[in-house]
């Protein structure tokens, strides 16, 4: 079976313009937000750290090397890509009293910014979401993105897993895009090889669920249900993990969809009821009818059954045009992807990895 990525839809059709994307790692910035103030006491420190060029599991791997504590003991809300400039929240659960001068922590590439204690574990997703400061270059047509960019804020974009999650991807000269390491080695698992690597397999079934995640939301776009609800749709409250059921679709739905207040979800395929029910619930079941065998493995290996917003909206929208350069800022909630809001605007050509 091939996990195929180059034929998933756009909700406003198929970009021509061009991009070239991380020609350096300064042209994506990621800051990561908390939401929450800091307690000054407790067990926990929390550490914001910016990084450059550096993969957010060897930063924590060289934080226990420095506290000399078990790897176990450093916790991150979430992993930032490595070729990029990102600041992000590390916790090191150290009670008692003793403490460590951050300055002397020595990893090219990394500075400790912040340190404050805190009373609760970091745990992963613990945070409001992510600011974006990413740089485009060599743009064939900066308005172009500049008003689709716009669009994506009105309306929304469809919240695909972004292509981080499925390892390095390049599109060759034919066009067609190349899979990714991550997805490559989800393929041979789903083939039978056996992936004895604890880290590499994990790796391989997150690539693979979210690769049917994305077939369902491109499906459903396709469909023209992306942004309509059907009675029994599971529906998210946008920018939380909370959701709901709806039997009866009224005009309210519809409003707090143009208010950016919920979106359709789409299954995170794992062990366990859909959750939605009647016309929605027959809807799902015949979208990921093809399927069956994925379903059944990501099933089979304990995962369980979650949603996920099938929407989402860049907010704090700025767009700065410079020739044939364009920065632009936005925000999203956790989980999200930025690259995901880039896809809808150009054809992005990502020479970093």
């Amino acid at each position: 079976m091939e996990l195929n990525t180059d034929h998933w839809g756009y909700r406003f059709g198929q970009p021509s313009t061009t991009a070239v994307f991380k020609q350096q790692p300064q042209d994506f910035q990621v800051i990561e937000h908390l939401g929450y103030e800091l307690t000054g006491d407790g067990e926990h420190i929390y550490l914001n750290v910016q990084k450059t060029n550096l993969n957010t599991a060897f930063v924590a791997e060289q934080l226990a090397k420095f506290c000399k504590l078990p790897l176990r003991q450093v916790t991150y809300a979430g992993r930032k890509d490595k070729y990029a400039v990102t600041q992000q929240w590390f916790g090191i659960h150290l009670p008692g009293k003793q403490d460590f001068d951050w300055t002397a922590f020595d990893l090219e590439g990394a500075k400790v910014l912040d340190a404050k204690r805190h009373n609760k574990k970091l745990r992963t997703g613990q945070l409001k979401g992510n600011s974006f400061i990413i740089t485009l270059r060599d743009v064939t047509e900066p308005d172009v993105i500049v008003e689709r960019l716009s669009r994506t804020a009105n309306e929304g974009a469809p919240n695909y897993f972004g292509s981080q999650r499925f390892g390095v991807q390049r599109r060759q000269d034919s066009g067609e895009l190349q899979r990714g390491g991550n997805l490559q080695m989800a393929e041979r698992m789903l083939n039978g090889e056996v992936i004895r690597n604890r880290n590499k397999r994990s790796m391989a079934l997150s690539a693979l669920r979210s690769w049917l995640f994305n077939e369902g939301i491109s499906r459903r776009l396709s469909a023209g249900k992306l942004a309509t609800f059907m009675p029994g749709d599971v529906i998210n409250l946008t920018g939380s993990n909370s959701i709901f059921v709806t039997d009866d679709v009224d005009t309210t739905l519809t409003e707090r969809l143009a208010e950016k207040d919920i979106s359709t979800t789409i299954p995170l395929w794992g062990k366990g009821e859909l959750g939605s029910r009647l016309e929605a619930e027959q809807f799902e079941q015949a979208l990921f009818e093809p399927f069956t065998e994925v379903s059944a493995f990501l099933a089979g290996e304990g995962l369980k059954m979650e949603r996920r917003a099938a929407i989402i909206w860049p907010r704090q929208l700025e767009c700065e045009a410079q020739g044939d350069t364009l920065t632009v800022r936005f925000f999203l909630p956790p989980g999200c992807f930025a690259t995901s809001i880039l896809r809808e605007c150009a054809l992005i050509t990502e020479l970093g990895s």
